[in-house]
């Protein structure tokens, strides 16, 4: 079952993922607050790195996009956590969710320079977002027995 992708580009850096960050940075529909928290995190990124941020955003989502995902099924009155292999546009949306929740937990004064930290620790494979997606990992290793449950 495929679903058409309508994301759109954001006006600056003319990226579907800027904007699919965006829509999830999105609190209380300030869409202009948003790109602007997105925007100071890029310019971070560039000051600290001298790389395209793009390139470091890219490279983070990439890095913490897990490959599966663990569902809790329940089979004759047992609950099992059963490993199941994701889509790619599915993790991708994953990535981005651990990416800003791990973001909004760091320490730090303002969420574009949490933000950029989280973005270039994923980048470098460190941080809080892989730290979850080895865990992710972690968990359907140990529960790889149930996965003919699926």
């Amino acid at each position: 079952m495929s679903r058409r992708d309508d994301t759109k580009a954001d006006p600056i850096y003319r990226n579907r993922l800027v904007n699919m960050l965006v829509n999830r940075i999105l609190k209380h529909g300030k869409k202009s607050l948003a790109y602007r928290i997105l925007y100071n995190a890029m310019m971070n990124i560039r000051r600290e790195t001298k790389y395209n941020p793009l390139f470091i955003l890219r490279q983070a989502i990439r890095q913490v996009t897990p490959n599966v995902t663990i569902e809790t099924r329940r089979v004759g009155g047992s609950t099992y956590r059963v490993p199941t292999e994701i889509e790619s546009t599915q993790g991708k949306a994953l990535a981005i969710r651990w990416l800003l929740e791990a973001s909004r937990k760091r320490p730090g004064r303002n969420i574009a320079s949490k933000s950029s930290s989280e973005l270039m620790d994923a980048a470098e494979n460190s941080g809080n977002a892989i730290r979850k997606r080895e865990e992710t990992h972690r968990m359907a290793e140990a529960n790889r027995a149930f996965a003919h449950l699926r």
